[in-house]
């Protein structure tokens, strides 16, 4: 007996189209007109019984092995048969069908005959797969790659959906009347279409898609669209065909196409739903495009930025090379000029001390030696200068109440600067300690003021102003300096101010806005140079009209400041001393050492001397008892000043050190203060100098 359908809701509602009896033993199938007709049989051979392999001949070849499976399966157990399949019908197109039947049995368990009923499920069947692939191509759609990994996503859905034999999506040139043509989706043994096909060439429908009108042809032989054309649309494997337009702003601008190698009718709903799959993919595919185009943009233009940035940094270098030669001629010519005045003090002095000589004149020798002192003094002053402003001075740091030094410097600076400023001091209550050279601060300070006074012809008011800062980053690299603790020190004046371009140029050596011979352009620098030694900064502030603000930064010193007096008290001492000492003198300049060596013998002392630091050492290996080593500090060779002092020390423990120098090299005599029994001298220094010193330390 047949079975019936309504027990099944996946044939609820559905038609039914046939009904088969399949006798097994004799694999003899009867069927109704209407079955024979769907499966391609002829309904006489089917009214009087004919072999099962006829009707297989009409199932869609992807689906017949699963169907045989089933009803082998079906044969073989007795269970109810149901089986969805698509069935190869006259005109192309596939139609779906359900079988429902049930095997009967024999007393062995054997299968000797098979009835059941086919049902249409067609339309009910190609919507869900309309609706499934409707879903998989928004999902696929979304995923990654370039605008024709999108377009291929569509086509293939679309052409394993209708079973066709190609499908795909190009672009349009509607003026030359071509397609370009993406990667395609082929049936089996179907070739894509050439890369640029000429629509003219396939018929004369090109009218219609410039209309934005769909072309739909089921055979190209009936359309007289193609008739004409139709054995060149056969060599494309495209006998049917539909070509959806997709129009933008009034014009033709891409095309989905489908081919199919033999006619084939194209129903409403399939055409909707290729339109709206054309729409979709034209959307994606541009929104792709757009955003690639704008990530090539974004990348070309972060390129040209870095390119641009490297040649502003390639130009600011050139820049600040040509302010750097600038400068050093600046510098140069400035150093030249003073020093050629000075040397021509000095050798000209000379000159006429040996002319008086010569004649007996030796009364006027003081007048030119007093000359050539006094060059000799400016020239320590200016080489003392741009060590400052180089930043390798020589500095004696200490713990320092910046507070009570400017009131000790008040009255000086008072004098300094005349009756018609007036001076006010801020000093900020529990000011913290600074690490700095205290004469140099005082100097800073004092050059700091004498500039105000300068800005005030007509006088004003300097106020000398202290504070605590704590930076932040923000504020410490607007200032160029690390974030932490600092105090500022902070001079201000009611005068002219400084247009932004002196302000630029305010620190460079030798540069000055006052009138010639009223300045030589190295006070702010030598000031700057102190500071930077010092491990702070120097910040102007200035407004034409206003007047001027000149900051100096100094770290704080997490500490007590050291007493004053005790701290000088090695400088100003110049006790006699008595008795006679034994004093090694290290120098590489001959002539420094000679001077040294004289002055040390017309004291009374026992004088070795050596020309570097391993002479020296081998010296002292001797045996040779030595209270004071006098060395330089820059020797050359392998050791140097501070090394010769260490090993001279771990020999004689208390040995007394005085170390001289040309310029500070913090590696060896450090930034803090120096060691027990150690003391330092700046070249040049006057004789007279060097023996109060001598005579402090062998005395301490």
């Amino acid at each position: 007996m047949p079975l019936m359908p309504h027990n099944d809701p996946q044939i609820a509602g559905a038609t039914s189209v046939g009904s088969w009896d399949w006798d097994v033993v004799a694999d003899r199938i009867t069927a109704d007109p209407a079955f024979a007709r769907l499966y391609g049989v002829d309904p006489e051979a089917a009214r009087q019984g004919t072999a099962i392999e006829r009707f297989f001949g009409g199932i869609h070849p992807e689906d017949l092995p699963r169907v045989q499976a089933e009803i082998a399966e079906a044969l073989a157990s007795g269970a109810p048969f149901e089986s969805d399949y698509r069935l190869t019908q006259p005109d192309g197109r596939a139609r779906w069908v359900a079988a429902r039947g049930q095997a009967q049995l024999d007393d062995l368990g054997r299968a000797i005959r098979f009835p059941g009923i086919s049902f249409d499920i067609d339309a009910r069947k190609s919507a869900e797969l309309r609706l499934q692939a409707l879903v998989e191509l928004n999902d696929r759609l979304r995923t990654a790659g370039d605008p024709d990994d999108l377009a291929y996503a569509a086509v293939e859905i679309l052409g394993r959906l209708f079973d066709v034999s190609r499908c795909g999506y190009g672009t349009i040139d509607a003026e030359a009347e071509t397609i370009v043509a993406a990667r395609p989706w082929c049936a089996p043994g179907i070739q894509p279409l050439p890369g640029l096909l000429h629509f003219r060439d396939y018929g004369s429908y090109i009218e219609d898609l410039k209309r934005g009108d769909t072309v739909a042809i089921g055979n190209v032989y009936d359309d007289p669209r193609t008739r004409d054309t139709a054995e060149a649309l056969k060599g494309l494997a495209a006998l049917s065909f539909v070509n959806m337009p997709i129009t933008e702003q009034g014009g033709f601008v891409a095309l989905l196409y489908l081919n199919n190698e033999v006619p084939r009718p194209w129903l409403a709903e399939e055409i909707a739903f290729i339109r709206d799959v054309a729409e979709r993919t034209r959307d994606a595919t541009e929104r792709r495009r757009v955003e690639q185009e704008l990530g090539a943009l974004t990348a070309s233009l972060e390129q040209q930025v870095e390119e641009r940035t490297h040649a502003l940094m390639v130009a600011e270098a050139h820049l600040r090379q040509a302010q750097k030669m600038e400068a050093v001629g600046q510098l140069t010519g400035g150093l030249a000029h003073d020093f050629n005045n000075m040397l021509t003090g000095i050798s000209g002095a000379i000159e006429m001390m040996q002319v008086r000589v010569a004649q007996g004149r030796i009364g006027d020798l003081d007048r030119y030696a007093t000359a050539a002192l006094g060059a000799t003094r400016r020239a320590a002053a200016l080489t003392h200068r741009l060590l400052a402003f180089s930043r390798r001075q020589t500095l004696d740091p200490k713990p320092t109440d910046v507070n009570r030094l400017i009131a000790d410097l008040s009255d000086l600076i008072q004098r300094t600067v005349g009756p018609g400023v007036t001076l006010e001091v801020v000093g900020a209550a529990g000011i913290w300690p600074a690490m700095v050279d205290p004469n140099q601060l005082e100097n800073a300070i004092l050059n700091l003021c004498i500039n105000a006074r300068d800005a005030m012809p007509e006088g004003g008011r300097i106020t000398i102003e202290t504070a605590n800062r704590w930076l932040d980053q923000r504020s410490a690299r607007e200032r160029d300096l690390e974030p932490g603790q600092y105090l500022s020190v902070c001079v201000t004046d009611t005068g002219t101010g400084m247009t932004p371009e002196v302000q630029a140029r305010a620190f460079d050596p030798f540069y000055t806005t006052k009138p010639m011979g009223e300045g030589t352009g190295l006070g702010l620098s030598m000031i700057y140079g102190f500071a930077r030694q010092s491990g702070g900064q120097v910040r102007i502030y200035s407004e034409i009209g206003q007047g001027t603000t000149m900051c100096i930064y100094l770290p704080r010193h997490y500490g007590d400041a050291s007493d004053d007096d005790g701290a000088v008290a090695l400088d100003t001492a110049a006790t006699p001393v008595e008795g006679r000492h034994s004093v090694m003198v290290v120098d590489d300049e001959p002539t420094i050492r000679m001077l040294v060596v004289e002055i040390l013998e017309e004291m009374g002392h026992v004088v070795l001397e050596a020309g570097d630091g391993p002479s020296a050492l081998r010296l002292l290996g001797t045996g040779a008892h030595v209270d004071l080593l006098i060395t330089d500090v820059g020797l050359p060779g392998q050791m140097n000043g501070r090394q010769v002092a260490d090993a001279a020390i771990e020999m004689l423990p208390h040995l007394k050190v005085l170390f001289i120098t040309g310029y500070a090299e913090n590696a060896v005599i450090g930034n803090g203060p120096l060691g027990p029994n150690m003391a330092l001298m700046t070249k040049p220094f006057a004789m007279d100098i060097i023996a109060d010193r001598i005579r402090t330390i062998l005395a301490g």
